[in-house]
């Protein structure tokens, strides 16, 4: 086993699930620079390997074996054919854009050219989006850097997280208490913060939290 196959092996493992190598290593919740180019040689010039640890995290994001990875390193150009095409991209914007115009359209999907991409395992809604969270408005449940993963085609009950856009513009993620024919009622998932209630002309959509990345 050379210094020079086992990146290789990562950078491939990365390009077949289509993540750059900063990529790859966030969705595997490491410092975004742990698998860069320059981090694969040390000051004095000697080689530095990736730990066990990382190596770990990124097969257990991407849902990889180590057999397969093993083949990458022995020289193999791509996944074995169960490997492939698991993952599922979808447009990711920060939550703060998320009220502004032009990134949903009239029936509350993703629309327009601003958004960046993340990948998501097995993710079956064409119309899937994902928000990340910035600031502790939403702690404990979800943090800043959070990524949470929204479906429009999940039904929603209540007690679900969900996000709700209202038609002026204002986006939050909160527990749903209850809906009635008439109103929404929204339970914060801070303390901190109140609840909230609309009306359901006021409401543009509400959608189902499926999934979080953290």
């Amino acid at each position: 086993m050379r210094h020079e196959d086992v990146w290789r092996a990562l950078d491939t493992l990365a390009a077949e699930k289509g993540y750059s190598t900063s990529g790859l290593a966030k969705a595997a919740g490491l410092d975004p620079t742990t698998f860069n180019r320059s981090k694969r040689t040390m000051p004095d010039g000697r080689p530095r390997w990736p730990s066990t640890e990382s190596v770990a995290k990124a097969l257990n994001a991407t849902k990889v074996g180590i057999e397969a990875f093993s083949a990458l390193v022995n020289g193999a150009r791509t996944l074995p054919e169960n490997y492939r095409n698991m993952m599922h991209r979808i447009p990711l914007i920060g939550f703060a854009q998320a009220g502004g115009e032009g990134y949903f359209g009239d029936s509350g999907y993703p629309v327009g050219g601003g958004w960046d991409e993340v990948s998501l395992p097995e993710l079956t809604d064409p119309h899937a989006y994902a928000l990340e969270i910035s600031g502790d408005s939403m702690e404990p449940v979800f943090r800043d850097g959070d990524q949470i993963i929204v479906s429009p085609a999940a039904p929603v009950r209540r007690g679900d997280r969900v996000v709700l856009r209202t038609r002026a513009g204002e986006v939050m993620a909160k527990h749903l208490a209850r809906k009635s024919a008439r109103r929404y009622e929204l339970r914060s998932l801070n303390p901190a913060h109140p609840d909230r209630s609309f009306d359901l002309d006021e409401v543009a959509f509400v959608h189902r939290i499926v999934w979080v990345s953290q």
